[in-house]
């Protein structure tokens, strides 16, 4: 009886935390379906567009300030809640933006909740990992995916049907918002052991950046960068540097990203089989392979296999670093991961314009090669990266 007991216990915890991930996932991907509806309702071109979307940069310096300092001094559990609550209360509004500074202030929110919630629920997610004995990370990355699918799909059929943004994003918060409601209270909690080393000492702020914790924040950055990189880029790259139009610059992009869904939906069975710092390595060098191809034979169809294989290398890296970093000796997975996401986040935010800037120096085709060194060098510092027990 408490074998069955213990089973739905953490049945119910890794779907509190899984759901966790596709409130980051459903938000994101929702808002990225309606962009073009939203920026026409605010009334900007591309180029203030693009200006105005880099305000979200802000809320992510004041998140990384925040859970750098919060996390160590108050639970994962609760800080979860409330920057998960935080995203799905700020989503309709964002949406439903109808001029420059509320568009300005929901997008800062947005920067600031999604930033935030990124440490702590991935804290939760080693921690459900530690009590489960087995793989589990790329499964909740897994499912962050599946939630930024599912809110595009229901942006794209909103779109359709001639739902505003706003009631659009009203409705998938209230939805998911029912679910944290309802699942919430499954979300591990610190004080019930599942992690027992919060019980030791907290270290001063600056004792936190280890030299294998910088390391694994080195490889996050350079994953990162490809990922970001490969996003922005990968269509572009097939609809205007190939000059295939448009719609097969979306399908390359789609490759790249069900790719990604279809590796951290099976990562976790490699990780278990091959090991954390070999499957770390192995899908390093495989994102650096596949954006070789379209750099050495450009074309439609090494463009579409290339991203593909980027897709299937990148979509577990980020997963094992912070495998890795939550498992430290002597310091509690949230601390650990806090340097992780200060590694992280500059990739992302970087990506796109390095690549633009030396795409406008030489070539789209040549500024891809970033990705083939950045997967190249993270591999190299993956292999320094040591197991803990």
């Amino acid at each position: 009886m408490t074998a069955v007991a213990d089973t739905s216990s953490g049945l119910r915890t890794r779907l509190a935390v899984g759901l966790v991930f596709v409130v980051l996932g459903g938000t994101q991907g929702g808002w990225m379906a309606r962009i073009p509806a939203i920026r026409d309702a605010v009334g900007l071109d591309s180029a203030r567009w693009g200006l105005v979307s880099s305000s979200s940069a802000a809320g992510d310096v004041v998140a990384l300030a925040l859970v750098t300092v919060l996390i160590g001094r108050v639970g994962n559990r609760t800080l979860s809640l409330a920057a998960a609550t935080l995203v799905l209360v700020n989503a309709p509004l964002l949406a439903g933006a109808s001029t420059v500074p509320a568009l300005v202030a929901g997008l800062a929110v947005w920067g600031l909740a999604a930033t935030f919630l990124a440490t702590p629920v991935n804290a939760l997610a080693v921690a459900v990992e530690r009590r489960a004995g087995r793989p589990l990370l790329s499964g909740f990355h897994a499912s962050y995916s599946c939630g930024v699918l599912a809110g595009g799909a229901l942006g794209t059929l909103a779109a359709a049907t001639g739902v505003s943004p706003g009631v659009q994003m009203a409705v998938s918060s209230g939805v998911l918002g029912a679910l944290l409601m309802a699942l919430g209270g499954g979300l591990p909690d610190e004080r019930d052991g599942t992690d027992d080393r919060v019980k030791e000492a907290r270290r001063p702020l600056r004792r936190r950046f280890t030299p294998q914790l910088l390391l694994l924040a080195g490889v996050a950055f350079l994953g990162c960068f490809i990922e970001g990189a490969a996003s922005q880029w990968s269509s572009v790259y097939t609809a205007d540097y190939l000059r295939e139009g448009s719609a097969l610059g979306a399908a390359t992009y789609t490759c790249f990203s069900v790719a990604i869904l279809v590796a951290r939906l099976l990562g976790d069975r490699f990780v278990a089989r091959l090991g954390r710092r070999v499957f770390l390595r192995l899908t390093l060098l495989t994102a650096a392979v596949g954006a070789t191809l379209p750099v050495v034979h450009p074309g439609l169809v090494t463009a579409l296999a290339g991203f593909t294989v980027v897709g299937l290398g990148i979509a577990c890296a980020l997963p094992g670093v912070i495998a890795l970093a939550g498992r430290q000796p002597g310091m509690p997975a949230g601390e650990a991961l806090s340097v992780v996401t200060i590694g992280q986040w500059p990739g992302f935010l970087l990506a796109g314009p390095a690549v633009g800037l030396l795409a406008a120096a030489t070539s789209l085709r040549v500024a891809l090669g970033a990705l083939v060194v950045a997967g190249a060098g993270a591999a190299l510092l993956a292999g320094r990266a040591r197991v803990p027990a």
